[in-house]
C-alpha cells in the first residue's frame, strides 16, 4: 500500500523558515516525480514544486522560486521542502504527491498524502 506522510508544518512568523518532509513507502518511486502542492481555504489546490525522484530535474512555481528548495534523500525515501522567507500568503495545507510526469496539474499525480498545515503570521 502506497503511503505518503507529510510532517514539519506549523506556525511561523513572516520571514521565518520551515522544512517539510514527505516519507514515501509502499512501492519503488525511482521512476516517479514527487511534487508539493498547497491549498489555502477557499482556493484551488496550487502547484508549488516538483522533482524527479533521482533529483535531476526540478520545476518551481514562480511564487516560490528563490525561497523554497525541494530535495530527495533516496536512502530515507523522503522528500523535503525547505521553505525560507515565508510570507503570510504561503499559509496553506501542503500536500506531497507522486506522479509519473513533472507536470503542474494535480490530476497528473497518482498518490497523495493527507497534508500538513503551514501558517505564516504577519
Amino acid at each position: 500500500q502506497v503511503q505518503l506522510v507529510e510532517s514539519g508544518g506549523g506556525l511561523v512568523q513572516a520571514g521565518g523558515s520551515l522544512r517539510l518532509s514527505c516519507a514515501a513507502s509502499g512501492r519503488t518511486f525511482s521512476n516517479y516525480v514527487m511534487g508539493w502542492f498547497r491549498q489555502a481555504p477557499g482556493k484551488e489546490r496550487e502547484f508549488v514544486v516538483a522533482i524527479t525522484w533521482i533529483g535531476t530535474r526540478t520545476n518551481y512555481a514562480d511564487s516560490v522560486k528563490g525561497r523554497f528548495t525541494i530535495s530527495v534523500d533516496n536512502a530515507k525515501n523522503t522528500v523535503y521542502l525547505q521553505m525560507n522567507s515565508l510570507k503570510p500568503e504561503d499559509t496553506a495545507v501542503y500536500y506531497c504527491a507522486a506522479g509519473r510526469f513533472p507536470r503542474r496539474d494535480p490530476i497528473e499525480y497518482d498518490y497523495w498524502g493527507r497534508g500538513t498545515q503551514v501558517t505564516v503570521s504577519s
